[in-house]
């Protein structure tokens, strides 16, 4: 099926059902795939969180959405959605990838082979001078940087792709240029590069969100480098999301006596690709599968027949029944409860929308909350 743009109508509908209470990018997509546009099931929100226990359900107001689009068009940006001819196909591949991104700059970058380097923001001058080293020499053999513009390694890893090609993933809104000291070069990666959030315009970024960008710094690539990570560090969370995702891990070993190398040699030892030079990246990802070659189209067909309301009730405690604080997987739901597939998503579409389960990679769903009283 062709991948098609969006019309501008479609597109302030996806926004507007992407910004609704509760709705993540898995919710979205199966949401999408119920009701076969994001018209129909804006429509359909309220009345099935009520059925999944929330009394009262927020849906942003068309004005919000409204101001956010001309904002995205007033700085120059673009808006685009999952399956369109712009979407890059790598970050499509992801079970959870954003509905729609941000995008300002050059979008062509988007479209190339990447890599993903990140690491420590109290990076060591060694660090950063390999991160530069790594970023020069993978740019010269036409291989794109993605980062997270953020101190130590990011920023030494986009100022030395800026002539070859980079990508700044936020955790804010693409007009929120974070840290601030980096605004010189937020604008040069605006101008050759390309800036890219799925966050709305304005949003300072927070503790929450930085994971969030994180998926999208390795969706978005072949593989993640990372250069001087402590134990705790974010740059690992970067490392496991890109495993997940079936991408490569490669990391640069250090001295056992630095704290700031305990993470990367520990990723060594799980089984990432020990890094010295560019040629150790190249290597692997000559040889290594390719990404799905083609976006999912986003043409929808909805499956929103009729459903008793006595056989959702009695399917609805028994999911509740079987689900907890550990992720268990929906065909084991079907299996245990015994009801039509269908049954099972429309009932765990509703539990999702009402805030009381939640859907994670790998088609599993998670008891997170308590009906609302």
């Amino acid at each position: 099926m062709a991948r098609r743009p969006l019309n501008e109508a479609e597109k302030r509908d996806w926004l507007r059902l992407s910004r609704a209470e509760n709705v993540g990018p898995i919710t979205f997509r199966h949401l999408l795939r119920r009701f076969g546009s994001a018209q129909a099931a804006l429509d359909a929100l309220p009345l099935m969180a009520e059925r999944g226990g929330k009394k009262s359900f927020k849906i942003p107001p068309q004005a919000l959405i409204d101001d956010e689009i001309s904002g995205i068009w007033k700085i120059g940006a673009k808006l685009i959605g999952w399956g369109e001819p712009d979407y890059p196909k790598s970050l499509a591949a992801i079970e959870d990838a954003p509905p729609l991104i941000t995008v300002q700059g050059q979008i062509s970058v988007l479209h190339k082979r990447c890599i993903g380097i990140v690491g420590a923001r109290n990076a060591s001058l060694n660090g950063r001078k390999m991160a530069e080293g790594l970023a020069r020499d993978l740019g010269q053999q036409g291989i794109v940087i993605t980062s997270g513009l953020a101190r130590g390694i990011d920023t030494a890893a986009h100022q030395a792709s800026l002539a070859t090609g980079t990508v700044a993933v936020l955790a804010g809104g693409v007009d929120i240029v974070y840290p601030q000291e980096n605004q010189a070069l937020y604008d040069q990666i605006a101008e050759t590069g390309c800036i890219l959030s799925d966050l709305p315009l304005g949003l300072e970024p927070f503790a929450k969100l930085f994971p969030r960008r994180n998926r999208l710094i390795s969706g978005l690539s072949l593989g993640v480098v990372v250069v001087e990570a402590a134990l705790k560090s974010g740059s690992l969370i970067t490392a496991k999301m890109a495993l997940d995702q079936g991408r490569e891990v490669f990391a640069v070993p250090g001295s056992p006596l630095d704290p700031c190398c305990t993470g990367t040699n520990d990723l060594i030892r799980q089984g990432a690709v020990l890094t010295e030079n560019a040629a150790d990246i190249m290597n692997h990802i000559h040889t290594a599968p390719r990404l799905l070659a083609e976006t999912p189209a986003n043409d929808f067909e909805g499956f929103a027949a009729p459903m008793d309301e006595n056989t959702l009730a009695a399917a609805r405690a028994n999911i509740l029944e079987n689900l907890g604080h550990s992720p268990v997987s929906v065909d084991e739901l079907v299996r245990q409860c015994r009801v039509s597939p269908s049954v099972i998503l429309t009932v765990l579409l509703e539990l999702e929308l009402a805030g009381r389960v939640e859907r994670q990679a790998g088609n599993l769903a998670v008891l997170v909350e308590r009906e609302e009283t």
